[in-house]
């Protein structure tokens, strides 16, 4: 029997994912993960608050969520002091990335990004036939520079810069970005990806200004809310761009648990200060095991630390395949230099052990 083919778009694109999961690799392995430091999930958890909120929904996970996301986001603008107009809530920020690439995005168009920055953003723009430009990182960071001077050589539809940044942990104090955001060309949209804000130094975001229709602004439940696998985020922008989002979403999308949850997470005021708090003392943690080691790291405003391993891609990857052979996810950038790092993610007093112990058998087992 003849089938359908698919469209010459999708026949041209690998049947890949930017990730393989920890599940996938402990399903190789046969054997799980002793510490899941790979994923910056927060290992620290929901606030409890947002995990009795979920549980006592679970027993009404018989009806669809509300469509509108309708309480979460009219909390979420009071809480940034804007209209609910100017928020959209989806299925994580990966979700609401690919729906705006899908409504910007056709083939030809072009898209700028930093090589070696969040590649499921580079994923849509393939899914969608558009061109991605890439500019480097400098000095481990991003390039907002770069970045505007590479959307006006192309006539670029989108930029994408995350701030803080993913994979180093670096970031922009909110003077820079407020300069990157008054030079957007004309007809483009700047995409700031904030999804570590929360774990960020006091003056990294820029003010909110959703009479901008230039800029749209991604945040997200995953990393210090602890709600990764909630699939929780939202967008903050324009009324207009957050309107289009209803051309194209899925609206059904968003589980009635998640969306609980995310909503008591929202109003425990205590529970933030106590992850950055178990953040900042990891993220130590982390430096004082590289530094016992003999490594270095990047300073970081993330739940993640890049632990730069002193010599080549080739050599970080040997590390890191011998920390997952001792039972230790952990991740690393993919473009060179910053593939010079492993990533490590913020964890607990025992996963933190786990690691020490784990990585001078690692170094020493690579040893050349």
């Amino acid at each position: 029997m003849k089938t359908p083919q698919l469209t010459p778009l999708a026949a041209s694109l690998p049947a890949a994912v930017p990730f393989v999961g920890p599940e996938a690799q402990e399903r190789q392995r046969n054997q799980r993960f002793t510490a899941r430091l790979g994923a910056n999930e927060s290992a620290f958890g929901p606030s409890p608050k947002a995990i009795a909120a979920m549980q006592k929904a679970a027993s009404e996970a018989w009806m669809y969520g509300d469509p509108e996301s309708y309480d979460l986001r009219h909390a979420l603008a009071q809480h940034h002091n804007v209209a609910p107009d100017n928020v959209m809530v989806g299925e994580g920020i990966d979700t609401l990335l690919g729906l705006l690439v899908r409504l910007y995005v056709t083939t030809g168009d072009n898209v700028v990004t930093s090589a070696g920055a969040y590649p499921t953003f580079n994923y849509h723009v393939a899914g969608f036939g558009g061109t991605l430009h890439t500019v480097p990182y400098k000095g481990d960071h991003e390039d907002p520079d770069a970045l505007i001077a590479k959307a006006r050589e192309t006539n670029a539809k989108l930029i994408y810069i995350a701030n803080p940044d993913n994979p180093m942990g670096t970031w922009h104090n909110a003077g820079v970005m407020s300069k990157i955001i008054a030079q957007i060309p004309d007809s483009c949209l700047l995409i700031l990806d904030e999804a570590y804000i929360d774990l960020a130094p006091e003056n990294t975001a820029p003010a909110i200004d959703v009479n901008n229709p230039n800029v749209i602004r991604m945040r997200t439940f995953s990393k210090a809310h602890g709600m990764a696998g909630a699939r929780v985020g939202y967008s903050i922008g324009h009324t207009e761009t957050i309107n289009a989002f209803n051309k194209v979403r899925n609206h059904f999308g968003m589980c009635r648990i998640s969306q609980a949850g995310a909503l008591a997470a929202l109003q425990d005021k205590d529970w933030l200060p106590h992850i950055r708090s178990e953040v900042t003392k990891s993220r130590n943690h982390i430096t004082k095991i590289a530094h016992e080691n003999g490594l270095t790291t990047i300073p970081s405003a993330t739940n993640f630390v890049a632990v730069d391993c002193g010599r080549d891609g080739d050599f970080a990857r040997a590390v890191l395949a011998a920390l997952i052979n001792q039972g230790i996810f952990v991740r690393m950038p993919f473009v060179a230099p910053q593939d010079r790092c492993i990533r490590v993610s913020c964890g607990t007093p025992d996963q933190m052990d786990a690691l020490a112990k784990a990585l001078p058998i690692a170094l020493k087992s690579v040893a050349r």
